[in-house]
């Protein structure tokens, strides 16, 4: 009766198989949802000021440089990647799939903070960590055993089952929380991506060897998800606090305008299954984003031995010249 009443509504057949429903678009939920008009207004503001600072006010700053093309490349594609996981059907994907909600998880925290610190020009970090209660929070929050320990803590309660459906219930507490795991996402990319003077830096296998670490460290996490032999989150499987969960992402006038029996309606996979789809997702894209990292290290360790094997054939060929001139003409 539900199921017919919802078919109608929508102008839809009634006698319409429910496997065929389960194929029902996300466009129900109205352009809000899917676009997210407002954030697409707060990313153009965060490009206008990043531009603003690192081009016309830069000068204001005592010591400054002109803004590289590689930098705001990156600060672009952060951009657009913010808006692709935050403001787009993706974010509302994420709401009724748990597998899509791992994508967001993996891009946000694994792709975008790395962007985002060499987007940003040394000399504008500089000014920013030199005020002092910064500089004291980053000094002590970006030492590498700390940084990538807490992150991963983090983001393991953050999908502890009864940690993880509250978040999901409140505006409040999911913008929150999302944005300290971010900043924590930073804290644990620094010491491999910054090149700042006085700041905490890895270098040759130390990296290798942090890498792996970060990704011991999530693994127990993703275990949970991966090998549950149930769902584990209410609000992916029990249809009344999905329902409550969507306030997150549609607007309250909307979702009260449709009648929806769950996420089921919007997906052919059972839950059990999407559910550990999304844990084999977040650990695949970490090992992609990880294996490029690694690629990076390596290249730049054979490249710097390259030119350490040259210095020292040029000083050896030096010193020779000096101690024997008649034959080295």
């Amino acid at each position: 009766m539900q199921m017919n009443f919802l078919l109608v509504k929508e102008g839809l057949d009634p006698t319409i198989t429910e496997k065929e429903v389960k194929a029902m678009p996300i466009s129900i939920f109205g352009f809000q949802a899917l676009w997210s008009p407002f954030f697409i207004v707060a990313i153009l503001f965060l490009i206008t000021i990043y531009f603003l600072i690192t081009v016309k006010w830069r000068k204001d700053f005592k010591y400054s440089e002109p803004l590289k093309r590689k930098e705001a490349t990156f600060f672009m594609i952060a951009m657009i990647l913010l808006y692709f996981i935050k403001g787009s059907p993706l974010d509302l994907m994420g709401h009724i799939m748990f597998s899509f909600h791992m994508v967001q998880m993996a891009l946000l925290y694994l792709v975008v903070p790395p962007l985002l610190i060499l987007a940003i020009p040394n000399w504008l970090w500089e000014s920013f960590l030199s005020l002092p209660v910064i500089k004291q929070v980053f000094k002590f929050f970006t030492r590498p055993i700390i940084s990538v320990v807490l992150f991963n803590l983090m983001f393991s309660f953050y999908h502890i089952p009864l940690v993880f459906d509250t978040i999901k219930l409140s505006q409040t507490l999911h913008g929150t929380y999302t944005f300290v795991l971010f900043i924590f996402a930073i804290f644990m990319w620094w010491p491999l991506i910054n090149k700042l003077p006085g700041h905490h830096q890895l270098h040759g296998l130390k990296k290798v060897g942090y890498l792996f670490a970060d990704g011991v460290l999530l693994t127990p996490a993703c275990a949970l998800i991966i090998f549950a032999n149930n769902p584990v989150y209410a609000t992916y499987s029990d249809a009344s606090i999905w329902l409550e969960s969507m306030k997150l992402c549609v607007p309250v006038g909307t979702l009260s305008g449709l009648n929806l029996s769950g996420p089921e309606l919007f997906s052919s996979l059972p839950v059990l299954e999407d559910q550990q789809l999304g844990g084999v997702v977040m650990k695949i894209i970490q090992e992609i984003v990880y294996g490029i990292v690694l690629a990076k290290i390596f290249f730049q360790w054979f490249k710097k031995e390259q030119q350490d094997a040259d210095k020292i054939t040029e000083a050896a060929l030096l010193e020779k010249a000096e101690l024997h001139p008649i034959q080295s003409k």
